[in-house]
């Protein structure tokens, strides 16, 4: 991240339940399509976003949502789940509307980031 100019890396935060699931492009997909976290996940490699991350959420609720709790054996449809998304906002951005299709029912939040130069910190 260090050639990366501070005012242009962004993270974007994808939420969307546990239920999400991609849309249904090929053949194999068509008879089960894979969960909307796995597949955000291997494109976003693919379109070579500099870093995704797949949140544990232990508990919490989308909008318009109950309050859902995290149980190893049993796992609510609604129980929320975080996509973060780190790289240059023109890459995200890009990537985002590449994928808008998908995104329709997924709340997406854009944060500007700083990252600190720790090369002039003193010690």
């Amino acid at each position: 991240m260090s050639g990366v100019p501070m005012r242009d890396l962004v993270v974007a935060r994808l939420y969307f339940p546990v239920s999400a699931r991609a849309s249904r492009s090929r053949f194999w997909h068509r008879l089960s399509a894979p969960a909307l976290a796995h597949h955000l996940l291997k494109v976003a490699r693919r379109a070579g976003i500099e870093q995704a991350i797949l949140h544990h959420v232990e508990m919490g609720y989308l909008k318009g949502q109950r309050l859902s709790h995290h149980h190893p054996d049993a796992v609510s449809m609604d129980h929320p789940q975080c996509l973060e998304l780190v790289d240059r906002r023109e890459i995200v951005e890009s990537f985002l509307v590449d994928h808008a299709a998908e995104l329709q029912q997924v709340r997406v939040l854009i944060l500007s980031c700083e990252t600190p130069d720790l090369a002039a910190t003193p010690a």
